[in-house]
């Protein structure tokens, strides 16, 4: 086999990578055994997002031992999404994979999707029937995110699923065909449509390390998701304007009435000091939503390149 030949890929996986060093070796044998079980025509792209570990180092020794991995390597980190974004970009595979690097999500789930796949989905997601090493307000925040976002968007984004899960190669090329810079996968490859259905899977603890997504990486990616794909908040924010105006003008109508029918002035320093802090934070709050969207569309008009890559063997297929 010609790993090089376009027309012979069958399977593509994409792992982010980043601080996995550990991780790797052990990551390549599983991936290796559960894809090889499907199909000898498939490759394993690993995006190395800007490690600051020995990642890089590792994937270079199975690039040289394995001529089916590919490696991709950032001049710095750019994230999670992006890295997953830079492996659709240079994917050949008719069928392509996306799974995290941490061993959280089992490779040895591959042939089951893509038996879901043969049937003819095109997107065939593993939703978590349960989280293991997951603190408690780490499992309710993130059942409380999907569930929230599934109401504020118009689209049916499935509920406990990561970004683990097969898509078809017309998925990825209409998401190469997407050009907004605060990627969230998982929402677009919902908003397509087509045929999609779900494997159940429980998610294993880490082995090695931490999660590299801190509480802020993890806010800011609930703000892409919500931005992305739902214009709520901004009606929110016009209602609530419209509610606070009109309570605020009944009020001055009752002072009015209160001054020259009852000839009882309203006073008092506390309520007007708490009716000013109250008002004022409305309204910061109002600003940092419309400022959320302003954010987006400031990237957008800027396009600058998502990624940059400082090394790699992949050949330019986007």
């Amino acid at each position: 086999m010609d790993p090089k030949n376009k027309q012979t890929i069958e399977l593509s996986v994409i792992i982010p990578i980043y601080n996995e060093e550990k991780i790797i070796p052990d990551l390549y044998r599983r991936l290796q055994e559960s894809v090889s079980h499907i199909t000898e025509r498939y490759e394993l792209i690993f995006v190395n997002d800007g490690s600051s570990d020995g990642s890089l180092s590792e994937l270079l020794k199975l690039v040289e031992q394995d001529p089916r991995v590919r490696y991709i390597n950032f001049s710095r980190n750019f994230g999670h999404q992006i890295a997953v974004t830079a492996g659709l970009d240079h994917c050949r595979g008719q069928a392509v994979v996306i799974i995290d690097g941490d061993l959280q999500d089992p490779p040895e789930l591959i042939p089951e999707m893509y038996r879901k796949h043969l049937e003819g989905y095109e997107v065939v997601y593993a939703r978590r029937a349960e989280r293991k090493g997951e603190s408690f307000l780490k499992k309710v925040t993130a059942k409380w995110f999907y569930r929230i976002l599934r109401k504020l968007t118009s689209i049916d984004i499935p509920v406990d699923t990561g970004d683990f899960r097969l898509i078809d190669q017309k998925i990825v090329r209409y998401l190469r065909r997407m050009p907004e810079q605060n990627k969230f996968l998982r929402g677009q490859i919902a908003w397509l449509g087509f045929r999609q259905t779900e494997v159940l899977f429980t998610r294993d603890k880490r082995k090695y390390g931490t999660s590299g997504y801190s509480w802020s990486k993890m806010l800011q990616f609930a703000m892409d998701g919500i931005t992305g794909f739902s214009d709520k908040p901004l009606r929110m924010v016009t209602k609530l304007g419209f509610a606070i105006s009109l309570f605020s003008f009944c009020i001055i109508l009752y002072a009015m009435y209160a001054h020259f029918i009852l000839h009882r002035t309203i006073t008092g320093w506390t309520s007007l000091i708490i009716s000013s802090a109250f008002l004022g934070g409305v309204q910061l709050l109002s600003i940092g939503i419309i400022g959320e969207y302003i954010s987006r569309i400031n990237r957008n008009v800027i396009n600058r390149p998502l990624y940059i890559i400082e090394k790699t063997n992949v050949e330019d297929t986007a």
